[in-house]
């Protein structure tokens, strides 16, 4: 099923503020293949990292800028077209249709998407989610921040953690609890969900308004919302300052998941320096830090042979996104296997 939800389903891969410059590029991992989003020319291209000669890596660092030029023999994207040095060394017939393997794409608003084989137009699966997520995308002037690393578990574990709010009093005590959130407001979108809490710590809210101020955003939700694109992705925020993008890749090896996250700034108000918030944004990536090893510790301790996703009983109101997770999974494995 993990490869039937990779290559089927739409996946929110960055926003185009993370590759300004022509020659930037960012590597995430799913399923133990690499995939790349590189800026030619000024255009996106999403790819899998091999050379289609012999298949060597053309990146090995997770973003950086420099050419999609393979370091073995030099092969070498560029300009739309693949470059091959020697050429004439080669039979024609030998390169004919050679290109890299690329994905398909597509946007909303400032966020882009890419797909091996869609099921569905990105409109269709995002629903209602569309048109409020290219609103945020407009509000983003740049990449923060950046982690990554392994979850000890499985992604289905990760991702229930993500949509669960009952257990941030007891594993995020001082770190997400100081938000003081209240019970979740949640909407649904197809397999897609969006759950709105209120802050209740009187203190970090009115220092949260006064920093309105600062920020040229319109689209703020005035608390923390937690927007999840099925099937790996999360999208947090507090008050619309800035913006939490999480993946939860599967991996093909058992209990094990590539967690990558980005912290994505807020656009700032007219005239304002672009550094002139950066202890906030530091500030903030370092509380997401702390919840994300939290999260890493807890999902370590489950026992992934107890889990099943026909499972929804024992499960309290607050979450409700669990079982929608669950029922959407059970019918998407259902697809997959009259798909077999």
């Amino acid at each position: 099923m993990n490869s039937f939800l990779r290559d089927r389903y739409w996946h929110l891969l960055c926003h185009a503020s993370e590759l300004p410059q022509p020659g930037d590029f960012l590597k995430l991992r799913w399923l133990d293949q690499d995939v790349v989003v590189a800026s030619d020319q000024g255009n996106l291209v999403v790819f899998d990292n091999l050379c289609p000669h012999r298949g060597a890596k053309f990146f090995n660092t997770e973003y950086g800028n420099g050419p999609i030029t393979c370091r073995y023999h030099g092969w070498t994207h560029h300009g739309g077209e693949l470059h091959i040095p020697c050429r004439h060394k080669f039979q024609d017939a030998e390169l004919a249709g050679l290109s890299l393997s690329t994905l398909k794409i597509d946007w909303c608003g400032d966020f882009l998407f890419a797909s091996p084989q869609p099921a569905h137009s990105l409109d269709e699966q995002l629903g209602d989610l569309f048109n409020p997520l290219a609103a945020i995308s407009m509000e983003i002037q740049g990449r923060h921040a950046w982690n990554a690393y392994t979850y000890q578990c499985d992604w289905k574990l990760a991702i229930e953690n993500a949509l669960d709010s009952l257990h941030t009093p007891f594993v995020h005590k001082d770190s997400l609890n100081r938000l003081r959130l209240s019970d979740p407001v949640n909407s649904y979108s197809g397999a897609n969900s969006v759950a709105r809490f209120q802050i209740c710590d009187e203190a970090v809210l009115k220092r949260l308004k006064s920093t309105a101020r600062l920020f040229a955003g319109t689209e703020r939700f005035e608390g923390y919302m937690s927007m999840y694109l099925f099937p790996f992705t999360m999208l947090t925020s507090t008050f619309g300052y800035s913006y939490s993008l999480q993946h939860f890749f599967p991996s093909d090896q058992p209990q094990r998941t590539h967690f990558y996250s980005r912290l994505l700034r807020g656009s700032l108000r007219a005239g304002l320096p672009a550094n002139a918030l950066d202890h906030f944004f530091d500030s903030s990536a370092e509380i997401n830090k702390t919840v994300f090893e939290e999260d890493n510790a807890i999902c370590r301790e489950m026992e992934f042979s107890r889990y099943s996703i026909h499972d929804v009983a024992r499960l309290s109101t607050d979450e409700e996104k669990i079982v929608h997770f669950r029922k959407t999974l059970q019918a998407v494995q259902a697809r997959a296997a009259q798909s077999a």
